[in-house]
């Protein structure tokens, strides 16, 4: 009777086939350990990351990564080779997922403008783009555009020549930090912290008076004026490095000459590009979706009260969208972290192209592909952490 007991009580069902499961896994990952040191073994190799403290020794494109570790080769480790791939998967995720959030909620808002020509350009945007395999927007970018620019010893001036652009980069003015620039790194996270207490300040404002405070012209005076005012008074530490063309003098130096400005190599421009535009056309639908899911008499009901389209779709339509489209949009800043390991196909030093040249050099498969994977896993759990922040934050509060 006590055990007959024991198995009708859901609770103790629950527990059993949960403490099983977890002694399965166990289990497992030790068979799969054990087999994978057999194997190494029995093939004379070991398991371990002692590697990543040896030179390394291969060549890198200029990128960020290379310029913030100062990577030379026969000096710089295999750690500061997975530092760089990082550090350049990161920069192009982030740049991307803005970039691609941008052009995918103005592409999704123009779908349902009543405007024809705006609502057929993003319609053919969003069909072409998304139908359209990324590594071949990749390969159309780097290959059918890019590789078409005027050659390293020609130059297309952008911004009245502060900056250029040829077949060999993207070449732009390079900060030149003082020493109390840090004061006003501090002043722009002050600034910004004021800007969340103020908005806050006037959402309890509305929904107290419904008076509407210009939130986004004070944060913007916040962000200019305080680091401004830390900035003047720490005496401008602060200076820019322009880049230099040279079209005179011997052959082989003309062009843009190393030391003055900053370079992104076109590599990374391509991958950009394709992450940004591939994801919007994704970003545009949900963005639709999110805004057809509002039901139709809120926007009926703002324009009864007198409220401009504008002011109605950014404070009534949007904010009961976002509910909508945050869990999917979640999932496609996701898979553009993801799917910039594609860089690989054109030579942008991700972690991906890193990775494949170490294990190449070093032959530890196993422990290259796991911190990879490590990394991947880390990057996508912090990403999908503060957008389910984000997503608790702006779900509707009932009354």
């Amino acid at each position: 009777m006590r055990l007959e007991k024991l198995i009708n009580d859901t609770k103790f069902r629950g527990l059993f086939f949960q403490v099983l499961l977890g002694l399965s896994l166990v289990l497992a990952g030790h068979w799969l350990f054990s087999n994978t040191v057999d194997n190494l073994t029995n093939q004379g190799k070991t398991l371990g990351f002692d590697f990543l403290s040896r030179t390394s020794g291969f060549q890198i494109i200029p990128t960020l990564g290379t310029w913030v570790l100062d990577y030379e080769v026969g000096r710089s480790t295999y750690l500061d080779v997975y530092f760089i791939g990082i550090i350049n998967t990161t920069i192009v995720a982030f740049l991307g997922i803005l970039a691609a959030t941008v052009i995918g909620f103005v592409v999704g808002i123009m779908r349902l403008s009543e405007n024809l020509i705006l609502r057929t350009f993003a319609t053919i945007y969003i069909e072409v783009v998304r139908n359209v395999p990324l590594l071949l927007q990749l390969f159309f970018w780097y290959f059918a555009v890019l590789r078409l620019l005027p050659g390293k010893r020609e130059k297309i001036e952008l911004f009245g020549g502060m900056a250029g652009l040829n077949i060999t980069g993207l070449y732009l003015p390079a900060p030149v930090v003082g020493q109390y620039f840090y004061i006003t790194i501090m002043a722009v996270l002050l600034a910004i912290l004021l800007g969340f207490y103020l908005k806050k300040y006037a959402s309890i404002r509305q929904a107290d008076t419904g008076q509407i405070l210009p939130v986004f012209w004070m944060v913007l005076g916040i962000l200019i004026v305080v680091p401004s005012i830390a900035f003047y008074l720490t005496g401008s530490p602060l200076d820019w490095s322009f880049p230099e063309f040279k079209d005179t003098g011997p052959k082989l130096r003309r062009g843009y000459q190393d030391g003055f400005g900053m370079a992104v190599v076109p590599e990374m421009l391509a991958v950009l590009f394709a992450l940004a535009l591939y994801t919007a056309a994704f970003i545009a639908e949900i963005v639709r979706a999110g805004i057809l899911a509002v039901n139709r008499g809120q926007t009926e009901a703002a324009f009864a009260l007198g409220i401009r389209p504008n002011i109605t779709l950014r404070l009534v339509i949007i904010p009961q969208a976002m509910r909508v489209i945050i869990p999917p949009l979640t999932n496609q800043y996701l898979n553009l972290t993801k799917n910039s390991s594609l860089a690989v196909a054109v030579g942008y030093p991700d972690i991906v192209s890193v990775t494949n040249t170490a294990l190449n050099q070093t032959g530890r498969a196993v422990e290259c592909i796991a911190i990879v994977m490590a990394i991947y896993l880390t990057t996508s759990l912090a990403t999908s952490l503060l957008m389910n922040w984000y997503n608790t934050r702006s779900a509707i509060k009932e009354r």
